[in-house]
């Protein structure tokens, strides 16, 4: 009885819970929140003072005694009381409005492939403490693969490569389970570090991660491309300890991100390796869906495609396929209850 009566005033959600970005959608709404995973924290108080896009902002930018955190790391909960504060704060934030003051919604969150079950309790637990009423938990590229709309009910192989910021996951899904897969930690994160690594070696520049990231999006790619690009990189001189600001170009970037672009590639080839013939066949008709930002990068669909001679395609929206997966599941809970790895 009480269960019916918290669904009645309770918004059941869909949670992305990602490294660098939570996205949450609201059943019958659609996606409502796209905030960074950040939270900033008073050290000597312990309070918690922002969280998400206001947190995000004060990263680089904080007394000492104020330190702005991503509770997660590779995809999965490195603090685990901060983590419950920032569901808690999202769950809170979508029931804004509302006449209960308790919202006790049931939640379905996307998670890393790989991650071991004390991980995965930490996710279920930090959910239910913030919470929620029931928690379900999906993998990611499964709930990726519904959110691409690919057949993953079906007797089809369908293959998805979902590069988040933590990490990348890479998996073959049939029959509503995937049959070959791999979760890395080399995904958007990494690349950033490639860039500020490049800019501190060959630049002697002391680069932040924010101008990192800007950095890669505005000018990062896989490959050749038509026309040049350059973009400002604005650091502290290693030699001078002065600010600095040096022209960098396309190729540079490129260079920098070289290694971790060939190790995702090697990863994508070697779960096909491990496919077996059937399923790759209907991969070779179907193609390889790209998911999350970092199949955005420019020319990884093309690179990816000349490697593996098998088609590729961006996924529509690829931003937000992890958390439209676990809105579809949201909306055909019964119908999806096989994709999910725990559930009540």
């Amino acid at each position: 009885m009480f269960s019916k009566l918290f669904g009645y005033f309770s918004k059941d959600i869909g949670i992305d819970l990602g490294t660098a970005n939570t996205l949450v959608y609201v059943r019958g709404r659609g996606v409502v929140i796209n905030e960074p995973s950040v939270v900033a924290i008073n050290q000597k108080t312990g309070q918690v003072l922002e969280i998400g896009e206001e947190a995000r902002k004060m990263v680089g930018r904080t007394p000492a005694h104020i330190v702005a955190t991503r509770p997660l790391q590779d995809g999965v909960i490195s603090d685990f009381e901060v983590t419950e504060q920032m569901l808690k704060y999202f769950i809170h934030k979508v029931h804004k409005g509302s006449i209960f003051l308790f919202p006790r919604p049931r939640v379905v969150i996307g998670i890393p492939s790989g991650v071991t079950e004390v991980e995965k309790k930490a996710v279920e637990d930090a959910a239910r403490n913030a919470g929620a009423r029931e928690v379900y938990l999906i993998e990611e590229p499964i709930a990726a693969a519904i959110g691409a709309r690919l057949p993953v009910q079906d007797a089809v192989g369908s293959m998805i490569v979902d590069i988040g910021g933590g990490t990348t996951e890479i998996a073959v899904i049939s029959l509503g389970g995937m049959v070959t897969s791999r979760s890395i930690r080399v995904a958007g994160d990494k690349m950033n570090e490639d860039i500020i690594n490049f800019a501190r070696e060959e630049r002697n520049l002391l680069l932040g991660e924010r101008t990192a990231e800007e950095i890669k999006i505005e000018i990062g790619s896989c490959m050749e491309l038509e026309e040049a690009m350059e973009s400002v990189m604005r650091g502290r001189d290693l030699i001078t300890g002065l600010p600095k600001e040096i022209i960098i170009y396309d190729k540079e970037v490129r260079d920098a991100l070289a290694g971790s672009v060939r190790f995702l590639v090697s990863a994508v080839k070697e779960t096909i390796e491990e496919t077996p013939p059937e399923l790759l066949a209907d991969i070779m008709r179907n193609g390889i869906v790209l998911a999350g930002g970092g199949g955005l990068l420019r020319g990884f669909d093309e690179l990816l495609a000349q490697e593996t001679k098998v088609p590729v395609k961006l996924a529509e929206d690829p931003l937000t396929a992890v958390v439209r997966g676990t809105g579809v599941i949201l909306e055909n809970i019964d119908k999806l209850r096989d994709t999910l790895i725990l559930n009540e």
